[in-house]
């Protein structure tokens, strides 16, 4: 009896609590020896986590000298600095430390990652004697004859090209914040490069606490729960788990089977006894959704200045003739948003998209504020 017992129900739900327990265990976050940077999802090292615990093109590896790196398809590796998984955001630094020889051949295809910011500089080969002592230098792709230099000015490449200089090539460089082309040359493109991503989209998640994941390992759909975001247990506690949890669940059903047939005898005893009262307590107030607001709310946002440019396409304030968010010239007809108190412009869209996830001004970091702000559209 007790075999068939065993062998007819216990032994299914035995089965049924082993895969369960295997289903709901979490994916735990890895670390890269010492390194404090926590690895997990979207990332993943696929030595330690299995393939679904991360999303593709996020695998990270680990050097032995607790140094994390991703590799990315047409760029080698890169050493990671920190990952910030709220704004989705990760730094990148070179292993060989002269990152400007790397930015001449940075290509982020077939990878989910683009950059933050952006901005053209011109690399210049100049001889040695032209520079030494007066221009600034980049010292890792110098030598003895010849001198590197990068600016974001067009018309002083230009310039240093027509003299004794030679242009090897002008790109897109991965920048912090864009800043206003200037008539000098810079070595400050050692900086860590800074990346986002879009897909997959784990903010909402984050910013509620909960953990992001993939809602199945037959897709890319990704799933936001409760579970932990770290623990992994060991295989002899899961072993225990799942025992007790095979003992429980028979035992369990027996115990809800006697009380509802023992519920059943007794309901026509107690209707006879106490007629059934209406209720008039208040229906449950269900918790409203936190809604979390990063940046300004569209009444103050639109509240801000705005003006459509004329024929002079004149900008207001301390402005030129280029969106410092975009980069791009202002034309006849563009809408233009200014913050008040600072007076800094901006293209409408620009600026209102950078307004409602921040709360100061991109070029000044100050505060703006609504009270003395007027709206209204004029023509420039």
């Amino acid at each position: 009896m007790d075999i068939l017992f065993f062998s007819t129900f216990l032994f299914p739900l035995l089965y049924v609590a082993v895969a369960a327990a295997a289903a709901a265990e979490p994916c735990s976050v890895t670390y890269c020896g010492k390194n404090e940077v926590p690895i997990r999802f979207p990332f993943h090292q696929p030595d330690k986590q299995v393939e679904n615990c991360g999303y593709p093109g996020f695998s990270l590896g680990c050097k032995s000298q607790n140094t994390i790196y991703l590799k990315l398809p047409y760029s080698r590796e890169f050493y990671v600095r920190h990952i910030n998984y709220l704004d989705q955001q990760i730094d990148l630094y070179d292993p060989d430390d002269c990152l400007p020889r790397r930015l001449l051949s940075f290509n982020l295809s077939a990878s989910p990652f683009v950059t933050v910011f952006h901005q053209n500089y011109t690399f210049l080969s100049c001889p040695t004697q032209v520079t030494k002592s007066r221009l600034t230098t980049i010292g890792c792709l110098s030598n003895t004859t010849h001198s590197v230099l990068a600016t974001s000015s067009i018309s002083l490449a230009n310039r240093m090209a027509s003299s004794s200089c030679r242009i090897i090539t002008t790109l897109p460089i991965p920048v912090s914040w864009p800043i206003k082309s200037e008539e000098e040359f810079t070595a400050e493109l050692d900086a860590d490069i800074q990346l986002t991503w879009y897909a997959p989209e784990c903010s909402e998640c984050e910013t509620q606490g909960r953990t992001c994941g993939l809602k199945s390992n037959s897709s890319e759909e990704i799933d936001c729960s409760y579970l932990p975001k770290s623990g992994g247990t060991s295989g002899g506690l899961q072993v225990f788990r799942i025992i007790c949890l095979s003992i429980a669940v028979p035992a369990l059903a027996c115990a809800i089977g006697i009380t509802f047939f023992a519920c059943c005898l007794d309901n026509p005893r107690r209707a006879r006894r106490n007629p059934v009262q209406p209720n008039n307590s208040p229906a449950a107030v269900l918790p409203q959704p936190v809604v979390v607001v990063t940046g300004l709310d569209e009444s103050t946002i639109e509240s801000y200045e705005k003006l459509v440019l004329g024929e002079s396409r004149r900008i207001p304030g301390p402005n030129d003739g280029t969106c410092p968010i975009c980069l791009s010239e202002y034309l006849i007809k563009d809408t233009i948003r200014c913050i008040p108190e600072c007076k800094h412009c901006f293209h409408a869209n620009c600026i209102d998209e950078w307004l409602r996830m921040n709360t100061t001004c991109p070029v000044c970091r100050n505060n703006p504020s609504a009270e003395d702000a007027n709206s209204h559209t004029d023509p420039v």
